[in-house]
């Protein structure tokens, strides 16, 4: 069997990442290896599409926490590469209180938002309906609304950021091969065999970060984890009114109101974009389709024509892409407990914006270093992965 000091199973957001920091750390010289089942760049799982949000407005502790790090960890990847994957708009998080009445949300709120905010000391300002108008006169409320606005928000770009992460890690002397299923990885002695169609390599370490198929690569190394997957979309819509909408113009938000939707503007593509949160039915990465669904896309249509219309224009496209959920909807990032030369991770459906940072931490734990910012909240063996009578808590 071929010998490397680590592979990375699965290329996406934080497989890139990881493989990245990996090399860095291990490099320079071959050992490093990343493998992607498909090509890379592929439209199959959920790292996909030129944007996601990246922000500071976090409405839990341990996310705050790893918030203001994930920018660093970006600029640090900017920086050596030369390229620009950050760009700031400035984002908002609007309220609707009347659409909102009744429903649990938890702390995903505006005071969940403000409290986390000031216990961390990130500067905001918060405005009622009639400040959010006048401000961003693209907006239509209904008087009900509350605001909150976070300078420092913007826009990712996914698919360039997975480029430039697989780039720099060849930099640093990682290999990569595409198009090639890992059918099983087998702890092996304090190694690891990793099974694929052309043929077994071992390693000293093995990061898993294959998302809607993690539990296929893991199929021989104990308990099956409870993941949910999602099949989500979003849509793009070719606006006429560029200059409206674009991003030294016009933030990134999300609206939380009977349904929770997230837009961007103009970036990409020459039009909007916009999705909704967790608003897509349960399928599996072999059964799900790549076409979506008519109620959704009629949902963004209705939202869209009441709340921010000049936004709207013909549908350029709409796709689909899949979240990977654990019941409390929280990342997993960690080293099997039996079996500490496996190291899985999971962003359940939100991990992009702290991809850099989690790359870094999957680094942390292949060299076996204290990771470098807090990740207990995001243990293999707490209770929502290991209590089967665990409740499904998504954020909604």
């Amino acid at each position: 069997m071929t010998a490397h000091r680590a592979i990375v199973v699965g290329l996406g957001g934080l497989g890139s990442a990881a493989l990245h920091r990996i090399a860095a750390e291990l490099g320079p010289g071959p050992g490093v290896l990343g493998i992607e089942q498909f090509a890379l760049g592929h439209r199959r799982g959920a790292s996909q599409d030129h944007s996601r949000i990246i922000r500071l407005a976090q409405h839990q502790a341990h996310y705050a926490a790893l918030a203001a790090p994930a920018y660093a960890a970006w600029h640090e990847v900017e920086a050596e590469s030369g390229q620009q994957l950050l760009t700031r708009t400035g984002g908002l998080v609007v309220e609707d209180r009347v659409a909102r009445r009744g429903i649990d949300s938890g702390t995903r709120n505006i005071e969940g938002y403000c409290e986390v905010f000031d216990r961390f000391g990130v500067a905001y300002e918060l405005l009622d309906a009639d400040a959010l108008v006048e401000r961003w006169p693209q907006f239509r409320v209904d008087g009900g609304e509350q605001a909150l606005y976070q300078a420092e928000s913007g826009i990712v770009d996914a698919a360039k950021a997975n480029a430039v992460h697989i780039a720099l890690a060849r930099a640093h002397g990682a290999e990569i091969m595409t198009d090639t299923p890992v059918r099983a990885v087998r702890p092996d002695g304090d190694g690891v065999a990793v099974v694929t169609d052309r043929g077994t390599l071992r390693a000293d370490r093995v990061v898993v970060t294959a998302d809607a198929w993690t539990n296929r690569v893991l199929g021989e190394t104990g308990p099956t984890l409870p993941l949910t997957v999602l099949q989500e979309q979003v849509t793009y819509y070719s606006t006429p009114h560029l200059a409206e909408f674009a991003p030294s113009r016009f933030p990134v938000f999300m609206w939380h109101g009977r349904h929770n939707f997230y837009g961007f503007p103009v970036h990409g593509e020459v039009a909007t974009k916009l999705g909704q949160h967790m608003g897509g039915h349960e399928t599996t990465a072999e059964d799900r389709t790549f076409e979506p669904d008519p109620v959704r896309r009629a949902r963004y249509a209705d939202f869209v024509a009441r709340h921010v219309p000049r936004f709207g224009g013909p549908e350029l496209y709409t796709k689909t892409c899949l979240y990977t959920v654990p019941p409390d909807q929280d990342f997993i990032i960690d080293t099997l407990p039996e079996h500490p030369q496996v190291v899985v991770a999971n962003g359940a459906g939100h991990a992009f914006k702290f991809a850099a940072l989690i790359g870094q931490l999957l680094a942390d734990l292949v060299v076996g270093r204290a990771p470098s910012h807090p990740i207990d909240a995001f243990s293999i063996t707490r209770p929502a992965l290991t209590d089967p009578a665990f409740p499904r808590s998504f954020h909604v």
